[in-house]
């Protein structure tokens, strides 16, 4: 498998890179004639065309959600960590809960498409040599999603597990979110297998490892302490991860 993967690697890369090239311009020009909603929409068609441009490397991704999430109100999705392509299905498949992403600052610049989406489609990007910056940003972002009743997404361990095994969640980003989304809910996703695309490392990609994205009952945030609340989210996440 390892040396078919050097074969099919370049080809999904090459693929993966244009997405993001071709969409770029789209962004700018949804974003500047139809505004935030129009670029939602561009924003939504991309991650779909980078989840299933998966399939050319023999990854399918597949939601497993058996409960109905609320609607008119906010949404965190919090979330294990395992690679960067976690991101497009949950952009995906809860498209209609408009996820907003926590992300890392060096991520606004340089990026096409990607760059552009976390500055302009109401992402929050956090310094994180910058305390002081990182929780007024976090702060603001969890304003916006409060006032336009809009899904958040936060991975927790604050860095990709590389092996599957999780890290333990930090408290601070989600409690921050949470005390500003009181009428919301929080939505535990597990995510298993995506670690598998650079089991090998960046180069050559694992093939052939099906994703699977499983969502679990939502959480009233204001029905228990954050500290229950998180301890709550962390373990469901964690005991379904294999």
């Amino acid at each position: 498998m390892k040396i078919i993967s050097y074969f099919l690697s370049p080809i999904f890369i090459l693929v993966f890179v244009l997405l993001l090239v071709i969409f770029h311009p789209f962004q700018w020009l949804a974003f500047n004639l139809f505004g935030i909603k129009g670029h939602a929409k561009v924003v939504a068609v991309l991650n779909l065309c980078l989840m299933r441009s998966m399939l050319l490397i023999g990854v399918n991704v597949k939601l497993i959600n058996k409960h109905k999430l609320p609607e008119n109100c906010s949404l965190i999705f919090v979330s294990n960590h395992q690679a960067t392509f976690d991101i497009p299905p949950i952009g995906w498949y809860f498209r209609n809960h408009n996820p907003k992403f926590v992300s890392k600052i060096e991520l606004g610049k340089g990026i096409p498409s990607i760059s552009y989406n976390l500055k302009k489609g109401g992402a929050a990007l956090i310094n994180r040599k910058d305390p002081k910056q990182a929780i007024g940003e976090l702060i603001e972002f969890s304003k916006r999603i409060n006032k336009n009743k809009w899904g958040a997404a936060i991975f927790p361990e604050g860095t990709r597990s590389r092996t599957g095994e999780p890290k333990k969640f930090a408290a601070n980003g989600l409690k921050i979110i949470t005390k500003f989304n009181q009428d919301g809910y929080v939505v535990p996703l597990t995510i298993n297998n995506s670690w598998k695309v650079f089991k090998y490392g960046k180069f050559p990609l694992g093939i052939g490892s099906p994703i699977t994205i499983t969502t679990h009952e939502p959480i009233k945030i204001d029905s228990m302490p954050f500290n229950e609340l998180l301890a709550k989210t962390e373990t469901i996440i964690k005991e379904h991860i294999k």
